[in-house]
């Protein structure tokens, strides 16, 4: 449980590093950045998970690059439901789910390395 919480707040500290460093990506305050991770993994989960199933083949062909273009899709429509957390146009929502995406590659090397280390 205590692992799920750390994720959680970990991928609202990374939404809110990336609103700093991408124009059109707001993220208001911490409160905002919670509520907007549980949403972006509710239609990640759902929609996401159905869309990546129907874009398999050119995802394949792409070698998984079109699987960006549908997370910032996901960023983009929970930014519409989500008070406190805007992304303003496309290119925002894209550079933000690659930033997102080299974020969460970060804190996996990290938490592998210290989980091989005690």
């Amino acid at each position: 449980m205590l692992r799920m919480l750390l994720h959680w707040i970990l991928n609202a500290v990374a939404l809110m590093v990336v609103s700093h460093y991408v124009k059109g990506f707001v993220v208001s305050d911490l409160v905002s950045a919670l509520i907007a991770v549980v949403v972006i993994g509710l239609f990640n989960a759902t929609f996401g998970l159905l869309l990546k199933i129907i874009t398999l083949p050119l995802g394949i062909l792409t070698f998984g690059i079109f699987f960006l273009v549908i997370n910032a899709v996901i960023l983009w429509f929970s930014s519409k439901f989500v008070p406190g957390f805007a992304v303003t146009t496309f290119k925002a929502a894209f550079l933000g789910a690659l930033a997102l995406a080299v974020l969460h590659l970060l804190f996996g090397f990290f938490g592998a390395a210290t989980k091989n280390r005690s």
